[in-house]
């Protein structure tokens, strides 16, 4: 098995995209890029932490692949909003890849550049892509929230 950690806005819905992809074994929503040991959602919310809203995403390569992850990641928001997906403002709700490995740095690099110079997007993208720190998980009641609740999508 193998892991990943993606930022993409509000962790419940990009948690629910990745935990419905074949291969996927586990997800984890958490926060990660900040300084602040143990944060809380209160205190991440605050936007004083500097961690974002991210997924844990362990997974099977020999049925998914990094690249198809990071295929699920670029269709599941706006890459090209600066700490902001849909209604959600401010740092916590970045772009961004915490890769693991110098292979994922790599992958996710490439993916970028391809993506940017494929004119699907009219301004740059903005996701940040940066070795992944210590990944707090977040608590109970935000793990598979949207499944919890029978809803699909968070907007």
């Amino acid at each position: 098995m193998e892991k990943a950690i993606f930022a993409a806005g509000c962790f419940w819905g990009v948690e629910e995209e990745f935990r419905n992809t074949p291969g996927v074994v586990a997800t984890t929503v958490g926060y990660t890029g900040g300084s602040l040991a143990n944060p809380t959602y209160e205190r991440v919310c605050g936007g004083n932490t500097g961690h974002a809203e991210a997924v844990e995403v362990e997974f099977d390569p020999q049925q998914v692949t990094y690249a198809q992850l990071l295929d699920i990641f670029w269709s599941a928001h706006d890459p090209t909003t600066v700490n902001r997906q849909g209604p959600d403002i401010g740092e916590q709700y970045r772009s961004a890849i915490f890769y693991l490995t110098p292979q994922q740095d790599e992958a996710a690099r490439a993916a970028k550049e391809q993506l940017q110079r494929s004119g699907k997007f009219a301004r740059p993208i903005a996701t940040q892509i940066v070795a992944a720190t210590q990944f707090y998980r977040a608590e109970d009641y935000h793990q598979q929230y949207l499944a919890k609740r029978n809803v699909k999508a968070c907007h």
